[in-house]
């Protein structure tokens, strides 16, 4: 080997081959029903040792770490099922995005602090206090961040104790609060999302998800105080289809005029988003007002309210099981039915649908009318789970958000759930930060912003940690085309 082919050889091939290897279909396949087997047992254990620390009432500082091995558990299972390594490849870039975009935001709260401000003066003199500052303030965000979004492990031991021993469940329903929380800010994020993704994957870009949102979750509320006399297992549904339907409508409009006039969808979606804002400011203000002066409207009747799994201070709801069902039927939707085939290959090539015989008109509109229901079920979730009311400051920009997340979930609804989940822990997360930290709000604003720039940019990701770039890498249609195409 000259020195030329050895200097080309660098550790990364040596570490790619040696995953190549382990990740054989063969490997994992001659083994699978061992690696199986092996795979139950372990779960049998740790079940069974669960159950037998809360029959005999020790040993409950085990649950946590018990509880994590399970979840890893579950990607084991992955693998043994799918025999192959495969699956974890998509996984590299948005996990390298986020780690930067955290190291990254650990300087600007570094470099914001005021204690390293102050010191930085004498940094030649006396680094160490320097970084010591630096570090404290790093440490006490990020630790606060965390505890925001998943609450304290000792205190969720201390909830856990007082539940098995005494069989009260305050303390524990105070101590996962913050994970309950970072859950509930999720929901919204993965009903939008799946909205922006589908339309991506119809090569629309509906920028009008928070138009859609605000227009669900008002028209739902109307539903929830206006009509009268009906039992929850009526009135409920109504709502939440009334919420849909309108948004699907609000949708559906730009989606006609670019169908049927080539406007594009963008622009068209931005201004129904005006639209949207200005109206409800007009109904909360005059016909839809409780009282004169509040700008929100009466609180809806309880019939009409997404119900709550837990007692207070819990506040996950209903809306959980919409948005995880949403997504199954996303996927479900573009990838097994031909309506989805149709909708995919219009988007990836309309010339190719078109010559195939699709309608283009009808995927358009179609595309349209389904993201605007998705995102307006995140606006009737939002307002029938947690507000059960519509205020000025309803809109919380979920739906201009939802964008960044169907980028980072790569327009694939598991994508988009695992994003929302980010959003919803950096969201929980960043409120706990701003109060014991003293860190701003923006800051986890400037870790969102980061990883979409990691994601949408994966180069950069692959230049800083010297990855190659696979091969063949075929994504769906994001970028939208042109006006009148």
């Amino acid at each position: 080997m000259s020195d030329k082919d050895f200097t080309s050889t660098t550790a990364e091939d040596v570490m790619d081959d040696a995953v190549v290897q382990v990740a054989q279909p063969g490997f994992l396949k001659s083994n699978q029903r061992v690696l199986l087997w092996l795979w139950g047992g372990l779960v049998v254990a740790i079940v069974l040792a669960l159950v037998g620390i809360v029959a005999s009432k020790k040993g409950v500082d085990l649950i946590l770490p018990l509880l994590g091995f399970l979840v890893l558990m579950l990607f084991a299972l992955v693998t043994i099922v799918n025999a192959s390594l495969e699956w974890l490849r998509g996984t590299v870039i948005p996990i390298l995005a986020v780690v930067t975009a955290l190291i990254i935001g650990s300087f600007v709260i570094a470099l914001t602090d005021p204690l390293v401000l102050e010191s930085a003066g004498h940094f030649f003199d006396d680094p160490a206090t320097v970084l010591r500052h630096a570090w404290d303030a790093v440490s006490l965000a990020y630790k606060a961040l965390f505890e925001g979004a998943f609450g304290s492990p000792a205190k969720i031991n201390a909830g856990l104790e007082s539940w098995i021993v005494n069989g009260d469940t305050r303390e524990l329903r105070s101590a996962v609060r913050p994970l309950s929380e970072s859950i509930t800010k999720s929901i919204p994020y993965i009903l939008s999302g799946l909205a922006v993704a589908l339309g991506f994957r119809a090569g629309l870009f509906n920028i009008g998800a928070e138009g859609q949102y605000v227009v669900g979750g008002l028209c739902a509320v109307v539903v929830g105080f206006k009509v009268t006399g009906l039992p929850a297992y009526i009135h409920l549904p109504l709502a939440v289809l009334a919420g849909m339907l309108a948004a699907g409508i609000w949708g559906a409009i730009p989606g006609l005029l670019k169908a049927w006039t080539g406007a594009h969808e963008v622009i068209n979606t931005i201004m129904m988003n005006w639209i949207a804002f200005r109206l409800t400011e007009y109904l909360l203000k005059e016909p839809l007002e409780k009282v004169q002066g509040t700008h929100r409207t009466p609180d809806i009747l309880p019939t009409a309210a997404l119900p709550r799994f837990f007692p207070h201070p819990l506040r996950l709801h209903a809306g959980l099981i919409i948005a995880l069902a949403a997504a199954v039927f996303v996927y479900w939707f573009l990838w097994k039915t031909t309506w989805g085939f149709e909708m995919r290959t219009v988007g990836a090539n309309p010339d190719a649908a078109r010559y195939g015989g699709i309608s283009i008109k009808r995927n358009i509109v179609l595309a349209m009318f389904i993201s605007g229901m998705l995102a307006g079920l995140a606006g009737v979730s939002e307002s029938l789970g947690i507000t059960h009311n519509m205020t000025l400051g309803f809109q919380a920009g979920y739906g201009f958000d939802s964008i960044a997340l169907a980028l980072l979930g790569g327009s694939h609804p598991l994508g988009v759930v695992l994003a929302s989940l980010l959003f919803g822990i950096l969201r929980a997360g960043g409120t706990r930060m701003m109060s014991v930290a003293a860190i701003p709000l923006e800051i986890t604003s400037i870790v969102q912003a980061m990883v979409i720039v990691f994601i949408a940019a994966p180069a950069i990701i692959r230049g800083l940690y010297r990855l190659r770039a696979p091969k063949e890498e075929l994504g769906p249609a994001v970028v939208t085309r042109g006006w009148g195409s």
